[in-house]
Formats: C-alpha cells, sequence, structure tokens
C-alpha cells in the first residue's frame, strides 16, 4: 500500500476530558492497478473481464502518556461483501499494544481468527481465480467484535499470535493459535491451529502447516491446511506447494499447484486441482504481471465441462 495523502492532527483534551493530549497522524494508503482476465470453459464461461484496485485505508494513531501506543485503520472498499448498511465501509479495528505485553486488536468487521490468517496458500490461492461455487476453503472463524493478540518476542525468531471469537448468537465462543519460526536464516515455518464452534450442529478443527526455504535466487514452500468437522460431509484439506525463481531484481517466475478436498471422497466427489505460471516484471514503481493457469474437477466432480483455463494480465503503480 502506498500513501496518497496524510493529514496531521491533534486531540486536544481541554476541557473534555481529563488528561492530557495526545498528538498523532491519520493517514490514508491505497494501490492503484489495472488488471485483465480471461476465464475459458466451465459451465459459466465469463470470458473477459476488466477491474481495477478500488480500496482506501484509514490509518491513525499515538503514543498516550502511560507509555501505551493506540492505533485505528478503517478499509473503504466498494463491493466487497458489504450490505446496504454497511456499504461502502469494509474492515475496521482499533489496536492497544506495548513493547510488553505485545498487542491487542479489536476487530468491528473483517477479523482472521490466528490460524486463518496463516491459511494462505503459497502458490497465491490459485482457487481465488475461477468460478468455484462456495467450497472455499474454511478456517476457525473471525467475527464482529473478536479479538486477536500478538505476544512479544519470546526468543528471537519465534512469533506468536491467539484470537477469540465470542460465542453470540452461535453454539459456542471459537479460539485459534499460531506459530511462526523465522529463526533460521532463508527458512520459515508455520504452524497453527483453531477451534471453528459456529455452528450449531457441529464443532471442527483447523490446522495449518507450512515450510518455506529460500536459497539464492530460489524459494521453494509447501503447505497443507485440514478442516476436520464432526460432521464429514464438512471436512476439507487444501495441499499447496509453490517453486519461485528470481532472475535479476526485476524479473521473477513462479509455479503453483494446488489440491482442494472436499467431504468424502468418492467416485462422484473428487478433488479440485489448480496450477499456474506467473511472471512479474518491476520497474520505475511499476509492476506488470502475466499468469497462465488451469483449473480441474472445479465442482469437484468429475464433469468436464467443470474444467476451466485462466490467463490474466495485470499492472499495479506505486507512488
Amino acid at each position: 500500500m502506498n500513501n496518497f495523502k496524510k493529514v496531521g492532527f491533534s486531540a486536544l483534551a481541554g476541557s473534555l476530558v481529563a488528561t492530557s493530549a495526545m498528538a498523532g497522524e491519520i493517514s490514508v494508503s491505497g494501490a492503484a492497478g489495472m488488471y485483465l482476465e480471461h476465464i475459458n470453459g466451465g459451465a459459466a464461461n465469463a470470458g473477459k473481464s476488466f477491474s481495477m484496485d478500488n480500496q482506501l485505508t484509514f490509518t491513525g494513531g499515538g503514543e498516550l502518556d502511560n507509555g501505551l501506543n493506540v492505533s485505528v485503520s478503517f478499509v473503504i472498499d466498494q463491493g466487497d461483501g458489504v450490505t446496504a448498511t454497511t456499504a461502502p465501509f469494509d474492515s475496521h479495528s482499533v489496536t492497544v499494544s506495548s513493547d510488553s505485553f505485545g498487542s491487542v486488536t479489536m476487530h468491528g468487521e473483517g477479523m482472521s481468527s490466528a490460524s486463518g490468517a496463516l491459511d494462505s496458500t503459497p502458490s497465491g490461492n490459485i482457487w481465488d481465480a475461477f468460478q468455484v461455487a462456495a467450497d472455499e476453503p474454511e478456517a476457525a472463524p473471525g467475527a464482529v467484535g473478536g479479538l486477536s493478540f500478538a505476544l512479544p518476542e519470546l526468543m528471537e525468531g519465534l512469533a506468536l499470535s491467539a484470537s477469540y471469537t465470542p460465542k453470540g448468537t452461535n453454539a459456542d465462543s471459537s479460539s485459534a493459535f499460531g506459530i511462526v519460526y523465522t529463526g533460521v536464516e532463508g527458512l520459515t515455518l508455520t504452524y497453527a491451529s483453531g477451534t471453528d464452534n459456529n455452528s450449531l450442529s457441529s464443532e471442527a478443527d483447523h490446522t495449518v502447516m507450512s515450510a518455506k526455504y529460500a536459497m539464492g535466487p530460489i524459494t521453494v514452500a509447501v503447505m497443507q491446511s485440514e478442516y476436520d468437522d464432526e460432521v464429514a460431509a464438512g471436512d476439507q484439506t487444501t495441499d499447496a506447494y509453490s517453486i519461485a525463481y528470481t532472475v535479476s531484481d526485476e524479473l521473477s517466475i513462479s509455479y503453483g499447484a494446488e489440491e482442494l478436498e472436499f467431504g468424502v471422497q468418492s467416485s462422484s466427489q473428487v478433488a479440485a486441482e489448480f496450477e499456474r505460471i506467473k511472471v512479474s516484471y518491476t520497474a520505475g514503481g511499476m509492476t506488470l504481471t502475466a499468469s497462465s493457469a488451469t483449473g480441474d474437477n472445479i465442482d469437484y466432480s468429475t464433469t468436464a465441462t467443470q474444467d476451466q483455463e485462466v490467463w490474466a494480465l495485470g499492472a499495479s503503480f506505486a507512488f
């Protein structure tokens, strides 16, 4: 994200509150980008489509007299799952932090659980480029009013996080934790686990494991996410891997693959398989991307009409 404009502000206590003033800054960040995508095949052939970046993030905060840091984030994102009462507003949160206890964030909307935040595939969630109906990978849930925690570093290279989703009208509260280790040069290890008690009819456990290793210009990564539901039809498994080669400071090439399984596998219920090759070129604040991807069995059946091909072009700008 790149700052478009910064506006300074002062919270003057005066006769309004019985504390001293806190000075801070509000910044607005966003991204400029243009994209072209073509989907070929499937029951609903989408053909070509254009899109652009349409998100702005407002952030601000400052340090209190007691040493605590407070920050707020608010996202404006047109059409991103909003309702008539919230459009065009999206994720928003308040964070309180210090060096001694880490940070606590209360999310009004857009929270990812500690395991869900680490659930992205190293291949870049290829499945999301296809017309998969509803079965995207599940994770331990976030929620409106949920809490996330980032603990202070206990040892070099070890980051710990946790999240809590209150019960509300759901069956029970849900929680999750995540561990990321980067203490060995070039190596990143991730483990996360959480519970999903969002459904009144079943409880599910979510586990994420991944490893990434960079050596010279080559980076290799693997990942597995398992969602174990009490109801077998709700089980989900995502396996993914990627390999990337940095040709130069400007040019990189990557290949990734993903396999998604849902429910009980049988002759009529099979895994969806995705592959993508992607080229990126960066120069002078501009990044150009080109990718070609295939998806087989995207409706998790052997119906031939549910195989798709997607190619995409993109240009993003930093200023």
